[in-house]
């Protein structure tokens, strides 16, 4: 087989407009999108708010290829901890794109709850007043979507987008199209879709956020490979 055929572009790529500041840059403007990424090669305890129930519980890194960050629970049954970055910075606006992705795996994909997304800064990360998150809860293996501008007014979901399975990592993403739809994907496949106008699209700063609770008396891990997002300026 021969090479792939690549196409250069010797004089760059833009995507600004004619006449912009930036219109001579060769390469692509990063200011049109704030962006967080954490591959997890460091992980700085500060630049988190941490949630744990019981004492005990540990997070830091782990060897594996890409960069890891184990969670690890102590054996009560529903210890939790969780994870936010702050400050919280990130805010939807109609009219403004997003994306976010995440990618990681748990010790039990049945006796473990599970939230990871975007999140307001809360001490109850799997019952959060605003986000766009996905949600596993205790006993099953069902993957939910959740798209909240209030928890009990503004909330729409979908409670089966996809199947956890122990031991193995999954790539979870959303899209918010800026109008009025928000896209959920698993492992790089659009699976589901739900309502993101004004009535549900959250309204307040949110941040990556992740958490793990156990679903009975056994310690359980979650290991992050990466979390991501981009919200268009």
């Amino acid at each position: 087989m021969g090479n792939p055929a690549i196409t250069r572009f010797p004089s760059g790529l833009t995507n600004a407009q004619d006449g912009a500041i930036f219109g001579d840059m060769p390469f692509l403007d990063p200011t049109k999108f704030h962006s967080y990424l954490n591959d997890f090669d460091v992980y700085t305890a500060g630049d988190w708010v941490v949630t744990e129930t019981q004492a005990g519980a540990t997070q830091a890194l782990t060897a594996g290829d890409g960069g890891l960050l184990l969670l690890t629970n102590t054996a009560a049954d529903n210890d939790l901890v969780a994870l936010q970055k702050t400050p919280a910075a990130f805010t939807l606006t109609a009219g403004k794109r997003a994306f976010f992705a995440c990618k990681f795996k748990v010790s039990d994909a049945t006796q473990s709850d599970i939230a990871i997304g975007m999140q307001v800064i809360d001490t109850t990360p799997l019952d959060v007043t605003d986000g766009i998150y996905f949600l596993k809860a205790d006993g099953e293996t069902a993957i939910q979507a959740v798209c909240r501008k209030d928890a009990t007014t503004g909330s729409t979901s979908d409670s089966d987008i996809g199947t956890l399975v122990t031991d193995t990592m999954i790539t979870l993403a959303w899209f918010y199209d800026g109008v009025s739809k928000v896209i959920f994907g698993i492992d790089g496949v659009a699976v589901a879709s739900l309502d993101a106008s004004s009535t549900y699209l959250p309204d307040t700063v949110m941040t990556p956020s992740f958490a793990l609770q156990n679903g009975e008396a056994v310690a359980k891990t979650m290991t992050v490979d990466y979390i991501y997002a981009a919200f268009e300026r």
